[in-house]
């Protein structure tokens, strides 16, 4: 797995910081340690929107403090390569949306791991196995077989 190039999206960091995530007791614990052990790789990429996601839903489900929130995002940006959203990429959101009916979200999350060089995306609730432009393949972490 060194030569892969990860981005992980805000639902997998979401089980990373939040327990009860999954209505079943033991999937909820399956399923955070499988977010855990990836949100600590080496190398991760995400972007500006997967910051703001985690933080909304954070303030919004466990109160988190506005101090919580600026050390959250200072540790995201120690630890990842964060990619800021531009028009290009906005752009490219439209033509994936249309090309792979994804949701408005999604797009753009895709085109940012496009643009950020990433292989994998990481995300639980996108089609596991796409393969977008040649390039990117969604990987649901959760899936069992």
């Amino acid at each position: 797995m060194s030569n892969q190039t990860i981005f992980i999206d805000s639902n997998i960091w979401l089980y990373r910081f939040l327990a009860d995530q999954d209505p079943e007791p033991k999937e909820d614990t399956r399923k955070r340690k499988i977010a855990i052990s990836l949100t600590n790789l080496k190398t991760i990429i995400i972007s500006t929107q997967v910051i703001n996601e985690v933080c909304s839903v954070l303030k919004r489900k466990v109160n988190f403090s506005e101090a919580d929130i600026s050390q959250l995002i200072e540790e995201f940006e120690k630890q990842c390569l964060v990619i800021e959203i531009t028009t290009s990429m906005l752009k490219k959101a439209s033509e994936l949306r249309t090309n792979y009916n994804l949701s408005f979200w999604d797009g753009l999350i895709v085109a940012t791991a496009l643009f950020s060089g990433a292989n994998i995306l990481y995300s639980e609730d996108m089609q596991d196995g796409l393969i977008v432009d040649n390039q990117l393949t969604i990987i649901n972490p959760f899936k069992t077989n």
